[in-house]
């Protein structure tokens, strides 16, 4: 099983290039960072899918694929992982070529988790209906792999009109990135099946874990490769995620400041040495 870090950077903290060398240099296989493109101002709770208050640290993070870039330039083996990037707010046209040109910058180290969104406010900014936005992400995800995979890409949808167009360049990965679907709900366990080609978990329980991992066994016909977002460091958990064969573990590194960073980076690395 595969150890990466997932976590958010906020200004005056660790840069992201400080923190692609670390995790390198730790022994880190992958880098995971999430998307938020705003945080609309709100006098009550967040108008999101569970209700819950967010962490402040969410208002201020920067945009993934700049981020990722500068890490992409100073590491030469660190998986880049959209965990996950709001495609669903964003231009499809313009996420191909930055997501293809983000994995040539790599030299083909790019995962791209996609998720529909639970802010709906956020969604509201961006046009996007949130009653529809599964079926604005479906079209998009299709609408990308054919960019990134015909010389002539066109696409015809609901959401999505365009074509023939040339959209390069093309990703290093053939036939393009891997794209792992964000969520948990049973839409993100038929769009996994139907077009991802890996799931990005929550940290779910062992007992809910296993029953969405088979569910999605019995749904494909094959095991699906797992990558678990933001977990504690909890032995007996991972253990559990080892058991159902999940192929990436990515723990929480706190928003701190750059020694304190470093420092925790240190305490997760020893984590793993011994696990």
């Amino acid at each position: 099983m595969k150890f990466g870090i997932w976590t958010v950077i906020n200004t005056g903290g660790i840069t992201y290039p400080e923190l692609g060398r670390a995790l390198e240099e730790r022994g880190f296989e992958s880098l995971l960072v999430p998307e938020h493109t705003h945080i609309p101002v709100t006098a009550g709770p967040r108008i999101d899918g569970n209700g819950d208050e967010m962490d402040p640290t969410w208002f201020r993070m920067p945009d993934p694929f700049v981020s990722l870039g500068a890490v992409a330039a100073v590491t030469a083996r660190l998986k880049l992982i959209l965990a996950v990037t709001l495609l669903v707010q964003r231009e499809p046209i313009v996420f191909a070529k930055g997501a293809a040109t983000l994995d040539e910058l790599s030299g083909g180290r790019l995962i791209v988790g996609v998720g529909a969104g639970n802010v709906l406010d956020e969604l509201q900014n961006h046009g996007v209906a949130p009653a529809e936005r599964g079926k604005v992400l479906d079209e998009r995800i299709d609408a990308v792999k054919a960019m990134w995979t015909q010389e002539k890409a066109e696409y015809h949808g609901d959401y999505v009109d365009f074509g023939p167009i040339y959209s390069w360049p093309k990703p290093v990965q053939r036939p393009h990135p891997p794209i792992y679907i964000g969520g948990w709900s049973k839409a993100a366990a038929r769009r996994t099946v139907e077009r991802g080609d890996g799931w990005l978990a929550p940290p779910l329980p062992a007992d809910a874990m296993r029953a969405y991992t088979e569910d999605l066994r019995e749904r494909a016909g094959h095991p699906v490769p797992v990558t678990v977002t933001y977990t504690p460091t909890d032995a007996g958990l991972i253990h559990a995620y080892e058991d159902l064969g999940v192929e990436r573990i990515a723990l929480i590194l706190p928003t701190l400041s750059r020694d304190e960073s470093l420092a925790e980076l240190d305490k997760l690395a020893a984590f793993v040495s011994k696990y």
